[in-house]
């Protein structure tokens, strides 16, 4: 039995498929499937039913995911531990969404290399929800996050800020003028939606729903630079974050009502063992004020 063994058999468990764990581990389906024949031979034991398109977990495959995961996580945290020993300063891996990092970095990253010289950083640019499942995974140690997601409670999380959604257009769009927007006024307009992996579309979604619509996208989107160009040329209007409008000057940004509240920070997993580095990095941002 080996590590690496291990770990392709929880990763086909996660996503039941020998591809998509191919995929998201970035190795060849070979190598996944021996690990686990090896796996099988080993114990003795029938890991997996396979059907067409899915690998589902037999009686006995269920009781050894239960205790490899637990083996694995120790296996993690003793590592962890070990690096402090060794006083080896391994990178935190930090997920943020493109248009959330635009409101934060590079001032936070910027401001905590200036008071830990000595301790790098490698930021990941993903969605939301990718990111929150990256550090339930192991896979991300903090995440950037909009924490207005169902399953936030799995999750130790620390509130930066409390955002209002705006209504984003060019000067030149006939709803320019309005003080305010409703979600019935907005059924028709052509719009400009973030990228599938967004908690704020699903929360947008659901207000298009509740008026019995479907929002007309024109585009799904996660860079600033593509959704501005888009609005200056008058396109399409976005759903932004007020904070976003004071890096969008010349463009009009119109409260939408009734009020969207999105509530913004970040999440570490609960229950991991926290090393050194990262501890300083959760203490930082938690004392540090938003400007």
């Amino acid at each position: 039995m080996k590590i690496i063994q291990l770990e392709y058999f929880c990763a086909v468990c996660r996503y039941h498929s020998i591809t998509q764990a191919a995929q998201k581990l970035y190795v060849t389906q070979p190598a996944i499937s021996n690990a686990i024949r090896e796996l099988e031979k080993e114990f003795s034991i029938n890991l997996f039913t396979r059907s067409k398109n899915h690998m589902y977990l037999t009686k006995e495959g269920e009781i050894f995911y239960q205790k490899t995961s637990r083996l694995l996580d120790t296996i993690n945290q003793t590592s962890s531990e070990l690096y402090d020993l060794g006083r080896q300063v391994t990178p935190i891996r930090i997920g943020i969404p493109p248009l959330l990092s635009t409101i934060f970095f590079p001032d936070m990253l910027i401001a905590f290399q200036q008071e830990y010289p000595s301790i790098p950083v490698e930021l990941y640019e993903y969605g939301s929800i990718r990111a929150a499942n990256l550090v339930l995974e192991e896979t991300l140690d903090l995440a950037l996050v909009n924490m207005n997601f169902y399953e936030i409670d799995k999750l130790n999380s620390h509130q930066l800020l409390s955002d209002r959604i705006v209504f984003c257009v060019s000067p030149e769009h006939h709803l320019a003028k309005e003080k305010t927007i409703s979600i019935e006024m907005l059924k028709e307009e052509k719009l400009i939606m973030y990228n599938t992996d967004s908690v704020l579309n699903t929360t947008l979604y659901s207000r298009f729903e509740g008026i019995g619509a479907k929002p007309n996208v024109i585009m799904h989107a996660s860079q600033l630079y593509t959704i501005q160009n888009f609005i200056q040329n008058n396109l399409g209007g976005a759903f932004l974050y007020s904070s976003l409008m004071k890096n969008l000057p010349g463009l009009i940004g119109i409260p939408v009502t009734p009020a969207i509240r999105q509530e913004i920070g970040f999440v570490w997993k609960k229950g991991k063992y926290i090393n050194d580095s990262v501890e300083k990095y959760i203490a930082f941002f938690q004392k540090s004020p938003i400007r």
